[in-house]
């Protein structure tokens, strides 16, 4: 059988989009997607953005550009002869960065001596013109005092979820940074740990910068008790847990909180289970009685628009289903498209799907978040996991392969 790719140079031109202009002088490295990710040619752009690589096989690659020390990826189609990039300009610290939400998820473990946490960060970026905010420490947060980190990852805009390991800056304790760039768009971070208890731990909430929304959520049979001047308020809809929320909160406020008891969060079956009523089956299905509505915000129902995009009838509406499963970023690792992009444990995802996904690409990003739900919920053996991821590595590749892969 021919090989399907025919031509062995792909051309390409990077565009920087702080400019406009074309972007000179940027790194290019092609990357082969097999057994894990392997770098092949490399070369610079020209004065007009312009470059050409050597492509030695008929594979799956990745186009990396390096401009201003982040990395910007395309997929490049087996028997495609050019590619488009777009890259911005970076600066360590960029105007129009703010922080949207940090949504904490707090449970005992089952013998009651410790606390298991998810805390997810919403920060999005809206710098005029557009520009990517990179540094050593391009977003900085605290964790409580002797919280115990396993695991953690970030999702940029147009992106999937990569493992990204958080640094510890060593200046203060517990302050930690994600070397991860903020670019233009929403970029997610979250981060799992633990914390030892012995029936109360105070919690005192320290962001680095003005954030519209921290909520808390927990199971019903814990107690909540905020300090004297924290700005907490009871979000009443829910009815699975309990949920306290501050809104407009500066980093010079006071934050602190108590909790006491025990207890775990429900799993919310109808957020991710298939043939339940989730979001498979009936995408359009509102939150807590709401109207229905086409734009799905739960896990396994896309990323469009939220629901309660204001927070008029539920304060984090919008990032509520990211995390009522538990299922945030999951650590899908790109969906095993992972690039190590060297130094301090940074990586970057293929970004293979824009932020409300469609055709095979969409659906594929979805049933790996709802497979690496189940094998943390338990629901499925590590066998069958490695199975099933597997199978849908497979697939993936394909679907990349064809002509269904959007422009990014």
């Amino acid at each position: 059988m021919p090989s399907a790719f025919a031509a062995s140079t792909l051309s390409g031109v990077v565009t920087n989009k702080t400019t406009n202009k074309p972007s000179a002088g940027d790194d290019v490295t092609l990357i082969k997607l097999a057994q894990g990710m392997q770098e092949s040619t490399k070369t610079k752009t020209d004065a007009r953005g312009r470059f050409k690589l050597d492509v030695p096989d008929d594979g799956i690659h990745l186009v990396r550009v390096t401009h201003d020390k982040a990395n910007y990826f395309r997929p490049v189609q087996p028997g495609a002869d050019s590619v488009e990039v777009e890259v911005y300009n970076a600066a360590a610290k960029v105007a129009g960065i703010t922080s949207e939400a940090d949504v904490m998820r707090i449970q005992s473990d089952p013998s009651g001596a410790g606390l298991r946490i998810v805390e997810n960060f919403f920060v999005k970026n809206e710098s005029t013109p557009p520009m990517t905010q990179f540094s050593d420490r391009p977003f900085e947060f605290y964790l409580p005092a002797g919280a115990v980190v396993a695991g953690s990852a970030a999702l940029g805009p147009g992106g999937m979820p990569v493992q990204a390991a958080p640094v510890p800056l060593g200046d203060q304790p517990n302050h930690f940074a994600f070397v991860f760039p903020i670019r233009p768009g929403e970029t997610r971070f979250q981060i799992t740990y633990t914390v030892p208890y012995s029936g109360s731990f105070q919690f005192a909430p320290h962001p680095v910068m003005p954030t519209d929304t921290i909520a808390i959520m927990m199971p019903k049979s814990m107690t909540f008790k905020a300090g004297p001047s924290a700005p907490y308020t009871a979000v009443t809809e829910e009815t699975t847990a309990q949920t306290y929320v501050a809104r407009n909160v500066q980093p010079s406020q006071p934050l602190e909180f108590t909790i006491s008891g025990t207890g775990q969060l429900p799993r919310d079956a109808a957020a991710a289970t298939p043939g339940t009523g989730g979001p498979q089956d009936t995408p359009s299905q509102g939150v807590q009685g709401q109207a229905p509505t086409g734009n799905d915000t739960r896990p396994g129902g896309g990323l469009g628009n939220p629901i309660d995009p204001e927070g008029s009838n539920d304060p984090w509406a919008k990032y509520k289903w990211w995390i009522l499963g538990g299922l945030g970023l999951v650590l899908a690792a790109g969906a095993g498209f992972m690039v190590t992009t060297g130094g301090k444990g940074v990586a970057a995802a293929v970004p293979i799907s824009p932020a409300a996904p469609v055709g095979v690409l969409g659906a594929l990003k979805e049933e790996f978040f709802t497979l690496e739900s189940d094998r943390l919920t338990g629901k499925i053996t590590e066998a069958e996991y490695a199975e099933q991821r597997a199978a849908l590595d497979v697939v993936l590749k394909r679907a990349i392969a064809r002509d269904e892969t959007p422009k990014v």
